[in-house]
């Protein structure tokens, strides 16, 4: 098992995203900066995509104007087609991340596009980012389950992972959309995939949907994935599919790893802090167990 693990704090972008009211910028800001202080280094900040189906990510180029400037953070926004890729590019993000679906009715869904349409696509995103020297990373969603059309085949994914490693991302990432997965299918499928396209960096996607999130969590590090995304808290949720709630949050995750030998570089207690004060923002309790349980053993303070 590795000794260190990579933290993307997604909590800015899928955790808020299905948010009914409106988060305001600065509060956005602030939890960037939170995660920032209690050292994530890379932050996926926003999505740029159409804000009449997502309101929420509708401050997208605002936001990212007002980020602070860290030459150790990278800043991630995600895209979903050419048009979110143009938005993003033009502000000169550290990183983009595209993302498209496994199947194509819930692609359809999402994007209005079949999964060979945004294979299409990525091609051209990724070619124009490279010539921008931008650094680009591709998510599958629904790699481990689809809500419209069931099981996804491990053969499935890995000849979607095959066409996409074609345009030379910096990762690839499974998405396990809706938290369907459980450890024995993260592991075949990442294995699967590793087999076919060994070069590329794996990166996972997890939501705690029906509690086996940090479960397949230890299955993807078993596996050799070094890069895992998490959200503070706990929140998190697609809002194109029916009942996928709370990505793994970022506080269980670093007590886990930390207590089980794995560096993350993340301070504990501020996470902690940062998650109740969601709550205030939020006016919700967050899902992560450790806020209300408490470091073991306790921090000692003087």
């Amino acid at each position: 098992m590795t000794t260190n693990i990579e933290i993307v704090e997604v909590s800015a972008r899928d955790g808020l995203q299905s948010e009914k009211k409106f988060v305001a910028t600065l509060d956005k800001l602030a939890l960037i900066k939170r995660a920032i202080d209690a050292g994530l280094r890379r932050i996926e900040v926003t999505s740029f995509v159409n804000p009449k189906r997502v309101p929420q990510m509708a401050d997208a180029e605002e936001l990212v104007q007002m980020l602070p400037e860290c030459n150790d953070v990278r800043y991630t926004g995600l895209v979903l087609n050419y048009r979110g890729f143009e938005r993003a590019r033009a502000l000169q993000l550290d990183e983009i991340g595209c993302a498209f679906v496994a199947t194509n009715s819930f692609n359809k869904r999402s994007q209005g596009l079949e999964v060979a349409e945004a294979i299409n696509q990525w091609n051209r995103i990724a070619d124009d980012a490279h010539t921008a020297n931008i650094k680009t990373q591709i998510i599958i969603g629904a790699a481990f389950g689809c809500p419209f059309e069931g099981e996804v085949s491990t053969e499935h994914v890995v000849n979607i992972a095959k066409q996409v490693a074609k345009a030379g991302p910096s990762e690839i990432g499974l998405a396990d959309t809706i938290g369907v997965a459980v450890p024995v299918q993260i592991t075949e499928v990442i294995n699967a995939v590793k087999n076919e396209v060994p070069d590329i960096k794996l990166r996972c996607h997890l939501h705690n949907s029906r509690n086996t999130g940090f479960a397949n969590a230890i299955a993807a590090i078993d596996a050799g994935v070094e890069v895992l995304d998490a959200s503070i808290g706990g929140i998190g949720g697609c809002p194109f599919a029916p009942h996928a709630s709370g990505n793994i949050s970022t506080d269980d995750l670093v007590y886990m790893l930390e207590r089980s030998g794995i560096k993350t570089g993340v301070d504990l207690t501020k996470i902690i802090e940062t998650s109740l004060w969601l709550e205030t923002i939020l006016k919700k309790p967050m899902s992560s167990q450790v806020a209300k349980s408490g470091i073991f053993p306790p921090i000692e303070t003087n």
